[in-house]
């Protein structure tokens, strides 16, 4: 039986993704590369905002009859009557499903129609076999859900409240990576700041553990609540001091308005914010800041949306992923209706925020230029005879060469900045 798996959204579903393709191939499945060539396609899906559900919608209607469909992922959990009435699907699994993809593609492959959906499952065995994209970058799940509510999140609705795993579990994966020639490790979670909050762990006892591995390696650290962050900020700060852990950091601050924030139901202030950045920027000037902001949450006022602004102007976060507000289903926003900002309104602030973000990028990568260190290269680039190494603030650097470098360590010299990498040139 031909499979064809193709995941969609954050760093853990894709993670989440290969681990079906491996499941599902130490089954007997054959893996095939394309819709085409497939009986069965297992579509992971993602449905954070409106405009990924509406894609994700279109993408399952599009599979071709006579091929048998399983949605998985987090749309199940998140939008099931809307599947029910536009898709045409032999299976539904949710989010996490591992092994137990074998059995759902097994039982539609002879011709069930399977309904596999569990609120807040369990975690995943570490140890199930994965199907590796990239030979240099493991994405490593530290743990499933959250321990947040804010008013716009319907992701809670499909991976439900925290489980973490255990520090020597991940360690213990961690080393059979690394084992396997992999270099580049990539912490992931809904929020890796409140890693182990469950079971009286954290974040910052994870890394001290992970750096206990004797092996020349880099360790990427996802996304980190502010809330949570500062609650761990002197452990992190110790951790981050080993070169082994990328200068990277990325904090979603969402709006720069206390008001609009206690609206969204986030535990922190614009100060607290504030205070974290810099106290990093202090110990790591040439860190890399990664934040997030919604334009139009209902209730943003005008002045509301301009100290957004200055405090992009302010902080200069190197990278800015800039959202329109949509309404989620069942979420506490979705009854905001009186105080929702016209849709004009809310694309005319998320143009005027994406310049800003793209022009304060430009202007701190044009700081690199001249610079010269390691890179590890861990992409290929898209200009073919190109490669993608990331220095020690995770700052993308892109390199021609002749010969294959994915894997390797370069030192080069950035000569030219783009708003999104640097251009270098091997020394």
């Amino acid at each position: 039986m031909r499979v064809f798996v193709k995941s969609y959204g954050c760093s853990t579903n894709l993670s989440e993704g290969a681990v079906l393709a491996g499941c599902l191939a130490r089954a007997g499945y054959e893996l095939v590369d394309s819709v085409s060539s497939a009986e069965v396609v297992v579509l992971n899906t993602c449905a954070v905002k409106g405009p990924t559900e509406n894609r994700m919608i279109e993408i399952s209607k599009r599979i071709a009859s006579g091929k048998r469909l399983v949605v998985a992922g987090c749309l199940p959990l998140i939008n099931f009557g809307r599947l029910q009435k536009e898709v045409s699907f032999a299976g539904i699994v949710g989010p996490g499903a591992g092994e137990r993809i074998v059995e759902v593609v097994r039982r539609v492959s002879n011709g069930e129609r399977v309904v596999s959906i569990e609120e807040a499952p369990g975690l995943p065995d570490l140890n199930l076999p994965r199907v590796q994209s990239n030979p240099v970058t493991s994405t490593v799940p530290v743990s499933c859900g959250c321990l947040g509510s804010c008013a716009y999140c319907c992701v809670v609705f499909a991976r439900g409240r925290l489980r973490s795993y255990r520090v020597q579990d991940i360690v213990e994966r961690v080393k059979r990576d690394l084992a396997s020639g992999l270099r580049e490790i990539w912490i992931t979670s809904q929020d890796t700041a409140c890693y182990g909050k469950d079971y009286g762990s954290s974040l910052a006892e994870l890394l001290h553990a992970l750096l206990g591995i004797d092996k020349d390696f880099r360790i990427r650290i996802g996304m980190m609540t502010p809330n949570n962050a500062k609650n761990i900020r002197m452990g992190l700060v110790k951790a981050f001091q080993d070169k082994r852990i990328f200068k990277f950091i990325h904090l979603p601050v969402q709006s720069g308005d206390d008001d609009v924030l206690k609206r969204m139901r986030r535990f922190y202030g614009v100060d607290d914010f504030r205070a974290f950045v810099s106290s990093f920027r202090a110990r790591f000037p040439d860190m890399t800041l990664a934040t997030d902001v919604i334009c139009g949450f209902p209730g943003e006022s005008e002045e509301a949306f301009e100290r957004t602004l200055r405090l992009m102007k302010e902080v200069r976060p190197d990278i800015v992923n800039v959202s329109k507000f949509f309404v989620r289903p069942k979420t506490a926003a979705a009854k905001m209706e009186k105080d929702f900002v016209p849709s004009s309104e809310i694309k005319r602030r998320s143009v005027r925020a994406c310049a800003l973000a793209k022009r304060l990028s430009l202007e701190n990568n044009l700081r690199w230029v001249g610079w010269t260190g390691e890179i590890l290269v861990d992409e290929v680039g898209k200009v073919p005879g190109s490669w993608v190494g990331r220095n020690f603030a995770y700052k993308p650097v892109a390199v021609k060469n002749a010969s294959r470098l994915i894997g390797k360590v370069r030192n080069v010299e950035v000569v030219k900045a783009f708003p999104t990498y640097l251009a270098g040139e091997v020394v």
